[in-house]
């Protein structure tokens, strides 16, 4: 492990030495902004036409490309917006700040100039797709609410965690595989009202990027996938607001300038009001009641020099549900980030960012002697430092370190009143250690191969005060060890090599191919497949292994019809070891010999991805069938033999179409099919003492009725006038528009007439749900 550490910490401190040390060389560097707001747009082009050679910005809209002294064409392009050439006469380094225009002119009218047409074709990146808010927008949404996580449910590899779910699967991989980020600050709930709404307010965001295979090094710490969510930064330019009054909530996003081109904040926040008109009731039980949530996304940034930027963003939202003064329950997310963007020379760029995340729950009863309170969370103290080099037009080298801090509170219960038969107790706090070291090259090998290869190591560090447990191979408790404050007991560690290339065919074609190990130190206890705020985070320990990936894929790309038509076939295998599940009847809740309850194997998941996707013109929209399986095998668990996961969806079909009628109306509808949910029915039963015990089937041997679903929505503009800077529209939204009764559940219940027979009942939760939302801005 120290030859490991010190062999790949010196890599990456020559790197920065040589970068720093490096000479400039000729050629262009700047950002690429938004010419009405000044937010930097990330995965910007710039394109020189007399070498064939480009680039694109970063996250933080930056770009540097290397070229000889010469007279130059220079493109600056990206989707949606208008293309901008210029003429340059380049003698040395040349600092370029671009701002482009923005070619949306009304609600649906595109005109879409800007965007490079081959880059779904040409870039190295597979298994990935970026989603715009502008896409997001347009789509059918859930009584008027816009949701990201939904969103992302509708492309090919990514299925939902059920009706009434904001958890998605990926790839044959868990809700809790998923790395969820906001802001670079782990989101470790995405759910808002069990599971209905997202906590992402899209009035927030800027930008979404989802990659469920070929990971980039930078990233780690989750098996299956990554989805990185970018705040926006605030109109630098002048003073804005958008807003919107739908069926359960509003929001309000208020945006402007600090200091005019050189600071800018933004602040948005959401809030449901279901819970005031209960105020309206005349039955006083019902008046007590309470549920709602809220979102409050914050962020600012100051711009001291052109080398030289910081940002803070943050982002507090928090669910309450009380039922008279019998119940409650709430939980809620925190997160602050603070950046430092320095430009050290024209070919080295880095961010260093300190993050802090926060989740955590509350359950209360209040039943006379059964009264008390339920509590957990769980914390991340976050420092990073990236590095971009820059080192020429065919090699870009990323490298970087990472370190976190984990406090875990698994559970802690206090008993309410004098009275309380309930007694205090906690579950062992337990304390953890993550770092990171990573270095990745993307190199150009002439103009039809580019390779992306790099390697990720990481090191996990279980430290007290904290008390474990010793189990013998019957899994009963030998021993109970307590370890001291800052005390080190557990290290896990490991090398996660990644790997992409894409080979260039002609006529707008390309094959590319990935793998990527990843590794994975915390996990979920899993109260339900859905994902509810019960579900405890909990770290690898002595008896709990790091859980490990071995991803390859491959496809096929091409574009049709003028590059306004993008298709794509891939084909992946996921191998996955210390795969974790639990016995049958595990005691999951507040149980401090959970670990006992744990059965360890091995996972696999394979499929076939197909996507069509026509980006350019008055209809728009996309077409994505996934086949794939999904395997678990674990020792203890259905006799030793395999067995579908609970999240296998054999098939998954999603249909998302746009059309704009005219520049002020814009239709859009979106239909699901997924293959039914693997299940556990009992197919007999048996009495004793009296009591009718039922006999189940192998693990997830049956299944759910397939589901699917249509969706349906309007936007209509109102006119603007040009006398005034208030712009309206209206959207009218219908869910589930042909009124399938998808199965959430099922229940069994003894006949009364007959004591023999067992019926079966399916809950469902949503018949036909309509919306209007009014959306505003000026």
């Amino acid at each position: 492990m120290q030859t490991i550490i010190t062999r790949l910490s010196f890599l990456i401190f020559c790197l920065c030495s040589f970068a720093l040390m490096a000479e400039t060389q000729t050629g262009i560097n700047g950002h690429i902004k938004d010419a009405a707001t000044g937010e930097d747009l990330i995965g910007a082009t710039i394109y020189i036409s007399e070498t064939g050679t480009g680039t694109t910005t970063n996250v933080y809209g930056y770009y540097s490309l290397a070229i000889e002294p010469g007279k130059y064409n220079i493109r600056a392009s990206f989707m949606g917006y208008e293309t901008k050439h210029f003429e340059l006469n380049i003698v040395s380094t040349h600092v370029l700040n671009i701002e482009l225009e923005s070619a949306y002119k009304q609600l649906g009218e595109i005109t879409i100039t800007g965007d490079r047409p081959d880059e779904h074709v040409k870039q190295v990146r597979m298994s990935s797709n970026n989603l715009s808010m502008e896409t997001v927008k347009s789509l059918p949404a859930f009584m008027g609410e816009t949701d990201v996580m939904k969103s992302l449910m509708l492309l090919p590899g990514v299925s939902s965690g059920g009706e009434g779910s904001s958890g998605i699967f990926v790839r044959g991989g868990n809700v809790d595989q998923n790395l969820v980020q906001l802001d670079e600050a782990t989101v470790y709930n995405v759910s808002h009202l069990m599971g209905f709404f997202s906590v992402f307010n899209a009035d927030a965001i800027k930008d979404v990027q989802i990659y469920k295979g070929g990971m980039p090094a930078n990233y780690g710490g989750r098996l299956s996938s990554v989805v990185d969510l970018r705040m926006k930064d605030g109109n630098s330019r002048k003073f804005a607001a958008t807003g919107g009054i739908g069926s359960i909530s509003s929001r309000l996003t208020v945006e402007g300038p600090l200091q005019k081109n050189v600071s800018s904040f933004i602040l948005s926040g959401r809030r449901t009001y279901a819970d005031l008109f209960l105020l309206l009731a005349s039955d006083s039980l019902i008046r007590n009641n309470q549920l709602f949530f809220y979102d409050l996304n914050t962020k600012a940034n100051y711009r001291f020099s052109d080398k030289d930027r910081v940002f803070f963003s943050g982002y507090f939202g928090r669910d309450l549900l009380r039922v008279n003064e019998e119940f409650k329950m709430g939980w809620g997310n925190e997160t602050a980030t603070v950046r430092w963007n320095h430009i050290f020379n024209s070919r080295i760029f880095s961010n260093f960012t300190l993050v802090y995340s926060n989740f955590d729950y509350l359950l209360g009863f209040n039943y006379g002697v059964n009264s008390f309170d339920w509590i957990s969370d769980i914390r991340d103290y976050t420092g990073k430092a990236d590095f971009t080099f820059y080192l020429n037009s065919q090699n870009t080298i990323k490298f970087g370190a990472q370190s976190q801090y984990h406090q875990f509170n698994p559970g802690q219960v206090k008993g309410k009143g004098s009275n309380s038969g309930i007694n205090d107790f906690s579950l062992s706090r337990q304390n953890a250690l993550e770092h990171a070291l990573y270095t990745s090259n993307e190199q150009k090998l002439g103009d039809a191969l580019t390779l992306e290869y790099g390697v990720r190591y990481s090191l996990f560090q279980s430290i007290g005060e904290s008390s474990s447990y010793a189990f013998n191979e019957n899994y009963d408790v030998t021993d109970t060890l307590h370890f001291g404050k800052g005390e080190i007991y557990h290290t896990d560690h490991g090398l996660e090599p990644r790997l992409a290339l894409v080979y260039s065919l002609e006529g707008n074609q390309s094959i590319k191919a990935s793998y990527n190990r990843t590794r994975q130190y915390l996990q979920q206890t899993n109260v339900s497949t859905a994902g509810t705020p019960l579900d405890v985070w909990f770290p690898a320990s002595p008896n709990v292994k790091a859980q490990k990936a071995d991803q390859w894929a491959a496809g096929y790309f091409r574009n049709f019809l003028n590059n306004t038509l993008e298709s794509s076939v891939e084909v992946y295998y996921k191998d996955m070891k210390n795969q974790l599940d639990f016995r049958d009847g595990a005691n999951i809740l507040l149980n401090p010999l959970m670990e006992a309850d744990l059965r360890v194997g091995d996972a696999w998941a394979y499929g076939v991805e197909f996507m069509f996707n026509k980006t350019k013109g008055d209809f728009t929209g996309w077409f994505s069938y996934t086949w794939s399986k999904a395997w678990q095998q674990i020792d203890g668990i259905n006799q030793g033999e395999k067995y579908p996961a609970a999240f296998d969806r054999p098939h998954d079909i999603s249909l998302v179409l746009s059309y704009a009628i005219n520049p002020r109306l814009n239709i859009s509808a979106n239909w699901v099919y997924q293959t039914g949910k693997p299940v556990t029915l009992p197919v007999g039963r048996y009495e004793y003492g009296g009591v009718v015990i039922p006999v189940y089937a192998n693990r997830n041997g049956s299944r759910m009725p397939d589901y699917h679903r249509l969706d349906l929505s309007a936007t209509w503009q109102t006119r603007k006038r040009p006398e005034r800077s208030w712009q309206g529209s209206w959207n009218f939204s219908i869910y589930n528009a042909y009124y399938r009764k998808n199965t959430f559940s099922y229940s069994f219940r003894q006949n009364e007439a007959n004591q023999h027979q067992t019926d079966v009942y399916k809950l469902y939760l949503f018949g036909i749900v309509p919306s209007v939302t009014y959306n505003f801005s000026f």
